[in-house]
């Protein structure tokens, strides 16, 4: 595993700008966890710190795309160092209308100006995009790698996040949350060598205001020139599908905050959500290494399928009373089925689209997760309020069901032109290393 994987890193800089990206990545993990712990300790309530939560994921969602428009046009660096310098005044703010007692309405208002944060995540698939062009064994390597970083970030942020709110203070995690997302968004700007250049300055292309380019023969870049990547069918398969999937991992976030909390164990509620991200860390890193002998779009339903079947363990425990221990074993088996979902979804944004829309499109595509992360953490602040705890765990494994059956109704909108495989040996990634 090792060994294939140290393959990637074969090209100049990718080491450097992949550091970079997990710092600034581990800020995503840690702010909703930080943002539940400090609402609920300093103004004792799950319900305010779910709907304060719901309101910054949703205008987040809304900012996202259009900041991957601007990076298609202007460039990663261009766009990532003044969103980055901006979107720290609001979370600063924040923390502020917090020490003070401020009206519920300021905190509302501070989270919802957070809508300006890069998304590293798809900044990062787009430049291994742009590196192995030519290698669809290498990018489904990568987006794998990519993944498991994320869910290495999911694993590492929340435990930190609350060993920082529980022993030090509760706004200590948001605080350090914000000081690595901007770290590592500015150092992950200042890697310009791996930077993909913009679509007018790439061999063979021309300025989009120069008129018709018609050396350009792909009908799909023809198509989407101009507008929307939403225009694309596929793509509006995978946000219901991930809108969905988004709702899996907010509910699952804070109802197993509130369980730990209902059972005197609130510390604990960190490391169980690491054990969510492990899980899903491990079968990204063995799904990478596996040869994709099938169509993206059968790989997606396979993935689907199996998120929907494992998040029935996590009910079965929650509802049966089983308590932490087996509980984690139980997150930790369901979070094996979102790796192979969310790498097999992220390839299939890359086929869908022309590269000129490709930050653009992966944006939309994780806006739809941050939408539903933004729902599901409403909804689980309601019932854990309300009901018996462990009764949330329906929504995570609701939720799995419902993009289910999104992903099959759209089934054939995510066929793609099958490419055959490289060998296994060969290919960009392998004669680089050379």
């Amino acid at each position: 595993m090792p060994a294939s994987y140290r393959r990637l890193f074969a090209l100049p800089g990718t080491a450097a700008f992949t550091l970079a990206g997990l710092l600034g990545r581990l800020t995503m993990s840690m702010t909703g966890v930080a943002l539940v712990v400090l609402l609920s300790e300093r103004r004792g309530s799950y319900a305010l710190a779910g709907t304060v939560a719901a309101v910054g994921l949703a205008t987040g969602a809304i900012g996202m795309p259009l900041l991957g428009r601007l990076v298609d046009r202007y460039g990663q660096a261009r766009v990532t160092v003044p969103a980055t310098l901006y979107n720290a005044v609001p979370l600063v703010g924040l923390l502020l209308c917090v020490r003070f007692d401020a009206p519920d309405w300021t905190l509302y208002a501070c989270w919802a100006a957070c809508a300006a944060a890069p998304n590293l995540g798809g900044m990062a698939r787009a430049r291994w995009a742009h590196l192995y062009r030519d290698d669809a064994a290498a990018r489904h390597l990568a987006n794998s790698f990519e993944q498991s970083l994320d869910e290495l970030c999911f694993m590492a942020g929340p435990v930190l996040a609350m060993v920082l709110c529980t022993t030090v203070a509760p706004e200590a995690g948001l605080l350090a949350a914000g000081v690595f997302g901007s770290a590592g968004a500015l150092l992950f700007a200042a890697q310009r060598r791996t930077e993909p250049p913009l679509a007018d300055r790439r061999p063979g292309s021309t300025p989009d205001r120069s008129g018709p380019r018609p050396e350009c023969s792909d009908p799909a870049d023809r198509a989407h020139r101009h507008g929307s990547p939403l225009r694309t069918p596929g793509l509006r398969v995978l946000l219901l599908t991930f809108l969905a999937t988004g709702v899996v991992f907010g509910s699952m976030e804070l109802t197993t905050v509130a369980y730990a909390d209902a059972l005197g164990h609130k510390p604990l509620a960190g490391g169980l959500l690491a054990l969510v991200a492990g899980g899903s860390c491990v079968a990204g890193l063995v799904f990478g290494l596996l040869r994709p002998r099938r169509a993206a779009g059968v790989r997606f339903l396979f993935g689907v399928t199996a998120m929907a079947v494992l998040l029935l363990l996590p009910l079965a425990a929650g509802l049966g009373g089983a308590g932490l221990v087996l509980l984690g074993a139980a997150l930790f088996v369901a979070g094996t089925g979102t790796a192979p979902t969310m790498v097999t979804g992220m390839t299939l944004v890359q086929e869908l689209l022309p590269e000129r829309q490709l930050n653009e499109g992966m944006a939309v595509a994780v806006s739809g997760i941050v939408v539903g992360i933004s729902a599901g953490a409403a909804l689980a602040g309601a019932v854990a309020e309300h009901t018996a705890p462990g009764t949330g765990y329906w929504l995570p494994a609701g939720a799995a069901s419902l993009a289910l059956l999104i992903a099959l109704a759209g089934r054939r909108h995510l066929r793609t032109p099958a490419a055959p495989p490289a060998p296994r040996g060969s290919g960009r990634i392998v004669s680089a290393a050379h």
